[in-house]
């Protein structure tokens, strides 16, 4: 009989009941989109502000207490300042190989050009680089430094004699593409001309120096297989008190604190790994990087979570517009229901079985709603899919209940104040 009445019900009010449905899915769509991409936006978000610029440096360990304790620099040429280029590849050879996206090693020299004293910057442009392991990755600085503009072509790492010039110097030297520059090392005896296939626009303090392939300026200075820093970017969690701790004094930690930080991706952590990969270096955060693709990642993820919020909200508040309506409407039946006997617990039990029916219909529809809707968003924000995580399940179902319960709250006290005579006398 329960069944029956149920199944009744639900045909006769079929509209407002798919009223209902629309409602919570797409409460539910929405909620189940923004979990999945704030369950997915970490390493997405990261990826697109590594295109910002390394946010890691590792320079040789006695150049950083020189720089930190007396302020030289690490280019200033003193003995046992200088890395080995071989180690570079050493870089993805560590536990967290795959959260470095780009790195490039520089070697910076003051040099002449006419009158003017200027930086010129060996780096590899696009090398593909064979790792000890055998696998083949392309890095240099034009992964680095994406967000560069360039005027021409980037350089090519076997072309020995090509340069790329910032874009402020480019101005002040009055040069163009193809033009020819003759630079003058330190103690080198003759100046050597350069082709300028490039002018770029980084907006930083590059765009007054002088870009050339790594092996002339290792040449010229009579250094070879040595390189000044690497700049690295890497894929990071954003740091807790525990990752602080750490880069505070990694001694500190316990071993259950110890065995957390170096399997998380922090980026002391993988700094830490990069001094253990390469020797006799030091490499130290960018922090001011680090630290606000942190902050940007909370921040977004806050969002994302106040957004789910007020759908969820929306969407009670439509539910329990919808069901007033519908008790409203339906007050003779229930007063008849009662009259015949029906207790408050039976006419509840019918009512929520009904709108929990519906629901469930609502949230099935809203969850593969939202999975499109995710792919959407992943797509035309990120240029790329949203994992699909089955996390989000379970918080769908809860979500699905709440609303639908917290929605119905209202129309349920109207239910138990019908009085049968008042109803039924039309009162």
């Amino acid at each position: 009989m329960f069944w029956e009445m149920l199944k009744g019900a639900l045909v006769r009010q079929s509209r407002k009941m798919f009223m209902v449905a629309i409602t919570i899915a797409l409460g539910v769509s929405l909620t189940t989109a923004m979990l999945n991409v704030m369950l997915d936006v970490g390493d997405k978000v990261n990826r697109e502000l590594k295109a910002y610029g390394a946010n890691i440096t590792v320079i040789p360990r006695a150049a950083s207490v020189l720089r930190d304790v007396y302020g030289i620099e690490a280019s200033s040429g003193k003995t046992g300042q200088y890395l080995q280029e071989a180690d570079v590849g050493k870089l993805k050879t560590i536990f967290w190989a795959n959260n470095i996206v780009a790195f490039s090693p520089l070697l910076e020299t003051k040099a002449t050009v006419g009158s003017d004293d200027i930086t010129v910057v060996g780096t590899w442009f696009n090398r593909q680089l064979e790792l000890p392991t055998g696998e083949v990755v392309e890095t240099g600085i034009k992964e680095l430094k994406s967000w560069w503009t360039v005027e021409g072509n980037w350089i090519n790492d076997a072309d020995i004699k090509g340069a790329m010039v910032g874009s402020t110097l480019a101005r002040k030297l009055n040069l163009h593409i193809g033009d020819s520059v003759e630079i003058a090392l330190p103690g080198g005896t003759q100046r050597e001309a350069l082709t300028v296939q490039g002018i770029f626009n980084s907006g930083g303090a590059e765009d007054d120096q002088i870009f050339v392939t790594l092996p002339f300026v290792q040449q010229g200075l009579n250094l070879p297989g040595k390189i000044g820093k690497i700049e690295v970017s890497a894929i990071t969690t954003p740091e807790n008190e525990l990752a602080r701790k750490a880069a505070h004094d990694p001694k500190s930690l316990s071993l259950k604190e110890w065995e957390t930080w170096y399997c998380t991706a922090y980026v002391s952590s993988i700094a830490y790994q990069i001094e253990e990969a390469v020797g006799d270096s030091r490499a130290k955060p960018v922090r001011q990087v680090a630290e606000s693709e942190g902050t940007i990642l909370q921040k977004t993820q806050l969002l994302m979570l106040l957004i789910t919020g007020l759908s969820l909200a929306g969407s009670a508040l439509g539910i329990s517009n919808l069901l007033m309506a519908n008790i409203m409407e339906r007050s003779r039946e229930f007063g008849l229901l009662k009259a015949l006997g029906a207790t408050d617990r039976d006419v509840l039990l019918l009512t929520l079985t009904e709108i929990m029916t519906t629901g469930l219909v609502g949230g099935i529809a809203g969850y593969f709603l939202g999975l499109g809707f995710a792919q959407i968003i992943g797509h035309n924000v990120f240029g790329t899919a949203v994992a699909i995580n089955g996390m989000v399940i379970p918080w769908v179902i809860i979500s699905v209940i709440l609303i639908t319960l917290v929605g119905s709250l209202p129309a349920m006290r109207m239910l138990l104040s019908l009085r049968p005579a008042a109803v039924l006398h039309g009162r």
